[in-house]
């Protein structure tokens, strides 16, 4: 048998986040194109050394990216929307980047989920006009390995089918020829590639894991028909994750070297399918036994006797080994772990050490040994520990989750009677005018955050830094003349991570960092045992930033969908468990607001999609119990209280139904990086509960004008009632500048007062 380890993808952000501050520099302008060139090839090469130093067999390139994968094949491709021609002094990165970013007076391309990961896409725009390769940066990385390195590696690219599902800008007659134009750019990559050594290159299709028509799975077959017959002596190993190949029967025989399966995430009905129809003698099965997305140590004597049992169901020759997915969607190593409970420390396993199981389960199955003498112990042992820790036997958590009944899920009174009592109640204007929550946070605020937790500051010291910062944004809402006001969450560093430190079963890493979008990194908490809310976790500072204006101030909560989807989360209990736990800690948060005096309660769920399984026929158990842990959080609320929700990028269209069934009195949703298709959806789908649209994209510097936002409430009141009618930025505002913020929230003011004179002067 030819057996060899390797992985789909690394994680291109560096162990210290190098990556990440390479790429800001550069747009600061404190590093040339040059210099900035040179690094990101030293982080190229020392990604590839680090993985040959572990043991990567089948080493990958393509894997890595100056902003976002689909972004770098879109500019590759020509891809490049006919707006962008208006940049002045365009160079290759600098139109790179305003696509990704926007620019004074370009708006950026969309930007949305990346299947149902946290990770966010920017999404390529076919325009109709001719495609061609502009760069083959594939091949440049092939190159740069083989010449600096001497390593033959593994080319990675976005295969065809998902690049064109996930674009947009086509209709159905469009869609064939942006194939027929994508094809032979594929080729030509593909071809340049085998010419210059490569052996295999990989074709990334998560999107045959998705819910399949028989017309899409004739569409995917004649690609690869296509794309094969044009690359004869390519070996191409079509790369599946996150969930089972589709219609395994039929695309298991597309004319492609090897086939990759996801055993963890798409285990079982992956193994059904080898049952049912075998797998084809002459390709290369890849075996995706690690999971790439969580950060569990995993038991590898379990683990090689399921590769066995795939072995012998497949009944191959030629096996690969490897990773479930990319590893970028976890962090690099655990080595800088060190101040962590040592019982959760030992059972972690990040993308280092997941290669470092793949190179034993390798090992084990090729040579019949392990690579030390006590691996296989140690990590049972490692496992066992946490399972039996005082953690995971909080007894009034348990308690209280049986205490629930089916009345804690729902409001007292549907929404129509409950916005008319908030409507006496809040005596708000019609187009009242908020934010999503955060405020910029400035090289001060970090500065002295950073100060506080050196224990440079005292406590008092930094509480009274936050009052003062606190004070100074509500003065400033107040001038720009907001309606609704926020705090602006200056006493937090992220959403679900501020929230985990006051609650009982999280834990929190030192440099455990993933990539959101472009350079956002984040640092997901860890929920390795069970959830408790403790005592007020919010109240004190709401209440201050209340005490301070006659308007209202929002109590600004994270769900616990968001909590539990944008963590790692602990694998001994149903995700559904571990969600209502949040749910009710959130609950005595939310009750604690009430009885403080505040009247209007936030309670984010940007990440309820994420959870969902990629067919939409598995939807309906994930989401009945994610919306009931929302309503299980927020329904104990009296009907004067009034709840918001945020979400963002959550393709409102094939979505409503779940965003209804909330129940929450305002929900807020991106409008503008989208370009308006939310306004199309809100036409075939209307929405009867309160809503709010996003009318600017936070994610750009740039700082849109009245009119550009007025365009967009005018289109949306034809769809969406008065009554219903909210006006607010699409996301928060914590990673923007203050110039910029207060430009932008007083041109969104002003769009809502000449919206708000229009209106009175018909009526």
């Amino acid at each position: 048998m030819n057996l060899v380890n390797t992985v789909i993808g690394y994680p291109y952000i560096g162990e210290n986040r190098e990556w990440k501050r390479s790429v800001e520099s550069f747009w600061k302008q404190d590093v040339t194109e040059e210099v900035f060139q040179q690094q990101m090839k030293e982080l190229r090469l020392d990604h590839i050394k680090r993985q040959k130093a572990l043991g990567v067999e089948l080493i990958t390139v393509g894997d890595f990216t100056f902003y976002d994968r689909m972004l770098d094949l879109a500019v590759m491709f020509g891809l490049v929307p006919n707006r962008y021609e208006k940049l002045e002094n365009p160079t290759n990165l600098t139109t790179y980047y305003a696509m990704a970013r926007g620019s004074k007076d370009i708006v950026a391309c969309e930007m949305t989920k990346w299947f149902n990961t946290n990770y966010h896409y920017i999404v390529p725009e076919y325009e109709g006009k001719r495609l061609h390769v502009t760069n083959n940066y594939i091949l440049d990385n092939f190159i740069e390995a083989k010449v600096e390195l001497d390593i033959v590696t593994k080319p990675t690219l976005i295969g065809p089918y998902t690049f064109v599902e996930l674009s947009k800008g086509y209709d159905e007659k469009a869609r064939v020829a942006f194939i027929l134009e994508l094809i032979p750019l594929y080729s030509q990559v593909i071809n340049e590639l085998v010419g210059a050594g490569a052996e295999w290159i990989q074709l990334e299709e998560p999107a045959l894991t998705q819910s399949l028509s028989l017309d899409e799975v004739k569409i995917v077959q004649e690609i690869y028909k296509q794309l094969v017959e044009s690359v004869p002596t390519a070996k191409i190993m079509l790369q599946t994750y996150f969930e089972a190949l589709s219609a395994y029967e039929l695309l298991s025989k597309l004319p492609v070297a090897g086939i990759g399966l996801d055993f963890v995430h798409g285990k079982k009905e992956n193994m059904t399918s080898l049952r049912k129809f075998g797998f084809p003698k002459d390709k290369v099965i890849g075996i995706g036994c690690v999971n790439g997305r969580d950060i569990w140590c995993a038991n590898i004597a379990a683990v090689s006797t399921e590769v066995q049992a795939v072995l012998k169901l497949s009944n191959v020759q030629n096996v690969w080994i490897q990773s479930s997915c990319s590893l970028q969607h976890v962090p690099v190593t655990t080595i800088s772990e060190q101040s962590l409970d040592p019982v959760l420390r030992d059972a972690l396993s990040f993308a280092d050490e997941k290669i470092m199981e793949l190179v034993q389960v390798t090992s084990y199955i090729r040579d019949k040994e392990w690579t030390g003498a006590n691996v296989v112990s140690e990590s049972i042992l490692a496992i066992e520990a946490l399972a039996t820790h005082p953690v995971r036997k909080n007894q009034a958590v348990h308690t209280l989750l049986k205490s629930v009944s089916v009345t804690d899920f729902a409001r007292a009174i549907p929404f129509k009677e409950r916005q008319a009592i908030q409507k006496q109640a809040l005596q708000l204007p019609e187009f009242p005018t908020t934010t999503i929550g955060s405020f910029p946070q400035s090289a001060e605020v970090k500065k002295t955050r950073a100060a506080w937790r050196k224990k440079q500051l005292s406590d008092d010291e930094y509480a009274e830094f936050v009052k003062k910062e606190t004070a100074r944004w509500i003065t400033l809402q107040e001038e720009i003349g907001l309606d609704v006001l926020v705090h602006g969450e200056f006493e937090r560093t992220d959403m679900v991570e501020y929230f985990g430190e006051k609650l009982t079963g999280f834990a929190f890493t030192e440099k455990a960092w993933v990539v959101s979008y472009g350079s956002r990194c984040v640092k997901p908490p860890i929920i390795y045992g069970d959830v408790e809310w403790k005592k007020p976790m919010t109240v004190k500072e709401v209440v201050d930033a209340q005490k301070l204006t006659q308007k209202y101030v929002k109590g600004m909560l994270t769900g616990p969908v968001t909590i539990l989807n944008w963590s790692f989360v602990r694998d001994d209990l149903p995700r559904e468990t571990v969600a209502n736990q949040i749910a009710l800690a959130l609950r005595q948060e939310i009750k604690a607001l009430e009885d403080s005096g505040i009247a209007i309660i936030q309670v984010d769920e940007p990440a309820l999609r994420e959870g969902l399984p990629l067919r939409k026929e598995n939807w309906k158990q994930y989401l009945t119990w994610a919306v009931n842990a929302f309503k299980l959080a927020t329904s104990g609320v009296q009907n004067e209280t009034q709840i918001h929700t945020h979400m963002c990028y959550c393709e409102f269209n094939d979505f409503i139904e779940p965003i209804r069934a909330l129940d929450a009195d305002v929900i807020s949703l991106e409008t503008s990086r989208s370009h308006g298709e939310l306004i199309h959806s809100l036409e075939k789908n209307p929405y009867e509960l309160g809503i709010g649209l996003g009318v600017y994209d936070i994610h750009s510097p740039r700082v849109p004008s009245v009119e550009e936002m007025e365009g967009i409430l005018t289109d949306s009141l034809a769809v969406i009632e008065k009554e219903q009618f909210w006006v607010n930025p699409d996301c928060g505002l914590k990673t923007r500048q203050e110039p910029e913020t207060v430009a932008a929230l007083k041109n969104m003011v002003t769009a809502a007062h000449k919206l708000r004179q229009r209106v009175y002067a018909i009526n």
